[in-house]
């Protein structure tokens, strides 16, 4: 909000320009005698007239109240502008998959310990972060599916939501891919308001636990006008699970410090991801390190552009009744001066 000062008629003020005319033609500033002359020459005889404090100070009490009165009748007052958004948004879940695989650290930089949930986490909050006019959801799973937050245009309470999940949080063991996305299309579907309505879906398994296949899932998806990209992550090559804490999530090293390793992971499946996307009419990346998955979230978010309308208002709050008030307070000072200690006589 930007806030100025303004005059409503500032063509009023012109009037001022007639303040000078007004003194001079009130003539020499002195005090009015306290005794009327039928000729002027008497009076010149006893000296020359002199420009009294008194006859100053009453003029210019007078100019100040006329000043303020030109003042107040230009209309002086606040602009406050505001700018309101109003924006067309997309509806979007995120669908994270947060399976003990997940823990696999296969995609970070040669020699750094990242896991692929560290990795998916950072890129996903910078998605949230620019996409500051939709409504966001997340949906983690595993055997099962967990709301973690609902559709909210509170973006800073799901990042903390999103930044207190870890690999181990759901003991259930699996990957439940079709329930996940069914329960993130339930959620949308509560939305009778909703513009457009998307789902993104990463994951680093096959779907081998839940109710509901991933591609019947996707059937609903489309039957709801929802459309689905899908994410598969990892690398397309056997990887070791090292040993984390379920409890934390954070990875446990020997005496030397080096990863203990555990299962072997096998690379996934991804072409039901492929027909899921197909169906809802989304699209299907895969990634295998932290570049390829943010250039997929940043493609994702030029391709889900949210429409904006910015609409611009003033509100003003008038300040007229300042000079008002103090043309008044000075108009009554005239007016006691003048009937009192400058009272002239008759």
């Amino acid at each position: 909000m930007n806030t100025h000062f303004q005059f409503q008629y500032p063509w009023v003020l012109v009037l001022l320009a007639l303040l000078p005319i007004y003194s001079f033609l009130c003539g020499h500033m002195g005090k009015v005698s306290a005794l009327r002359f039928s000729s002027a020459d008497l009076a010149r005889s006893v000296g020359a007239a002199a420009r009294s404090a008194a006859g100053r100070l009453m003029l210019f009490l007078r100019l100040l109240v006329i000043g303020l009165g030109i003042a107040a009748l230009a209309g002086p007052r606040l602009a406050h502008d505001r700018t309101e958004t109003q924006a067309s948004g997309v509806d979007i879940m995120l669908v994270q998959d947060l399976s003990w695989s997940m823990f696999a650290l296969d995609m970070g930089n040669p020699g750094e310990r990242v896991s692929r949930i560290d990795i998916a986490q950072s890129v996903l909050e910078d998605f949230i972060r620019r996409r500051p006019s939709d409504r966001l959801g997340l949906v983690v799973f595993s055997k099962v599916p967990y709301l973690a937050s609902p559709l909210t245009l509170n973006h800073d309470w799901l990042i903390r939501n999103l930044r207190r999940l870890h690999v181990g949080m759901i003991r259930e063991l699996g990957t439940a891919i079709g329930d996940a996305t069914a329960a993130a299309v339930k959620r949308l579907q509560t939305l009778k308001d909703s513009k457009s309505r998307i789902i993104i879906l990463l994951t680093d398994g096959d779907n081998n636990q839940g109710d509901l296949e991933p591609v019947p899932a996707a059937h609903l998806a489309a039957a709801l006008a929802t459309k689905i990209y899908t994410i598969g992550i990892g690398k397309e090559e056997p990887c070791h699970l090292p040993a984390f804490d379920p409890a934390t999530g954070k990875l446990q090293l020997d005496a030397g410090g080096n990863i203990i390793p555990t299962i072997t992971l096998q690379p996934a499946n991804y072409t039901v991801l492929g027909d899921m996307a197909r169906i809802t009419r989304g699209k299907n990346y895969r990634a295998t390190n932290r570049r390829e998955l943010q250039n997929i979230y940043d493609e994702i978010d030029r391709l889900e552009k949210t429409e904006v309308k910015l609409r611009r208002f003033t509100l003003y709050t008038p300040l007229f009744q300042w000079p008002l008030l103090g043309a008044l307070a000075l108009l009554s000072l005239e007016l006691i001066l003048g009937n009192t200690r400058y009272r002239r006589t008759p």
